[in-house]
């Protein structure tokens, strides 16, 4: 096996230190010396780990992606004159039974010592900090949406069936309703009429939601939970300001990517943020999609194909697209939703919409490597495709529901 690197180092961090093993190679059959020592995870602990690898003439470190725990030493050791890789811990499994932090670290230097690891994506710092503050937004949006679910409960708790007539009981008609519910009125006629614009034609319905037992005690717990509805809306504003200003050098590719059939601007932050604005780190469109999680997966043995199902793939990004898709499908006239059509006929709407999912960050790769703008290919796309196929399928099925029919073609205007 070729040796790559003679002087290579392998860490198995945890939360408190990390185990660091060297490995040096000798010349000829000798047996490579390790050496395993322990260091904090404590920013000085760490550069002077950085100053030993230097000592040590180390050319290559890899550790594993243990949860957050891999980045003060990544972060702090990228910086030096070695090679820094970031592993996907289910890539370097040990052998079973043979499992301890020492015997980790000399494993991963072994496997880095020969080249039998690659690694994982870690943008730039600028893209690192436009990711935290996308993830952050996403988790407060989940938040925010939790509680309202929360008071959905309540008013379910006091007999008040808002929700079932009202889409959103945290909109302008909803709160005005729960704020004079709160403030002591309780006349369902009179909180009806607080309705706004398209809900004003449910009123009678409302009238009849809206009598139940609503009480002092639902009262309170109801301004608790408005409150932190609005500290949640407050918070996604402040985030919304923030990634406006840290995403000004990839507007570029923002701009590109709202160009595309249910990509809105807060997908196409996401979607930046997890895969960076620049795509020369995925050598085609379809490394992309595979490590999105977007291709099918490869499964087989003795010849038989076990499953395809995709593999785990980022869940920030995967919600991202997911929320593109869907709209996507639901757009007129447009290639994604005929694909979405023509898929889900055939194979169902789960596997349509991961198709979308597929199709749009192949688009991305192809627009941000080459500056275009989308071009869409139109909703009659497969039809243009294959006019004889697509005129045979509707004879066929007319003729299933019992027409007999007749083609004569339009006379053309001369």
């Amino acid at each position: 096996m070729d040796l790559l690197h003679p002087r290579s180092a392998g860490l198995d961090v945890s939360k408190r230190d990390a185990k660091v093993c060297v490995r040096v190679a000798s010349g000829g059959r000798a047996a490579a010396r390790s050496t395993v020592t322990t260091w904090g995870s404590v920013t000085n602990q760490v550069l002077a780990l950085r100053e030993h690898l230097i000592t040590e003439a180390v050319t290559l470190v890899v550790m594993e992606a243990t949860g957050d725990y891999w980045k003060p030493f990544y972060y702090l050791l990228e910086d030096g004159p070695f090679e820094v890789l970031l592993v996907n811990a289910r890539h370097v499994k040990n052998l079973p039974g043979r499992k301890s932090d020492v015997s980790d670290a000399a494993w991963l230097a072994q496997l880095g010592a020969h080249g039998l690891v690659r690694g994982s994506f870690v943008p730039p710092e600028p893209i690192r900090q436009l990711r935290d503050l996308t993830r952050t937004r996403t988790t407060v949006v989940r938040q925010r949406a939790k509680e309202i679910q929360r008071l959905e409960k309540l008013l379910e708790d006091a007999g008040i069936k808002l929700s079932s007539v009202a889409s959103d009981i945290s909109g302008v008609s909803g709160r005005a309703m729960l704020e004079a519910l709160i403030s002591g009125q309780r006349d369902p006629v009179v909180l009806a009429e607080l309705a706004k614009r398209r809900l004003r034609s449910k009123i009678p319905a409302l009238t009849e939601a809206l009598t139940g037992r609503f009480g002092e005690h639902h009262g309170f717990l109801a301004r608790l939970h408005l409150d932190l509805i609005d500290e949640h809306t407050r918070v996604v504003e402040e985030l919304t300001a923030r990634i406006e200003v840290v995403i000004e050098p990839f507007r570029g590719a923002r701009d590109l990517m709202i160009t595309i059939p249910g990509i809105s601007v807060l997908v196409a932050d996401v979607i930046i943020a997890e895969t960076g604005a620049d795509m020369s780190r995925f050598p085609t469109a379809g490394h992309l999609a595979s490590w999105a999680g977007t291709c099918p997966g490869s499964n087989e043995s003795a010849g038989r194909v076990k499953s395809t199902k995709t593999r785990p793939g980022n869940p920030y990004l995967k919600g991202a697209l997911g929320i593109a898709a869907l709209s996507a499908a639901r757009s007129h006239d447009t290639y994604l939703a005929a694909k979405y059509r023509r898929i889900a006929s055939r194979r169902g709407p789960v596997k349509a919409i991961v198709a979308l999912e597929h199709a749009i960050l192949i688009a991305i790769w192809n627009m941000i490597t080459n500056g275009v703008f989308y071009d869409d290919l139109g909703g009659d796309f497969y039809t243009r495709l294959n006019p004889d196929k697509t005129k045979q399928r509707a004879l066929n099925q007319l003729r299933q529901m019992g027409y007999q029919v007749t083609l004569n073609p339009l006379a053309v205007a001369g």
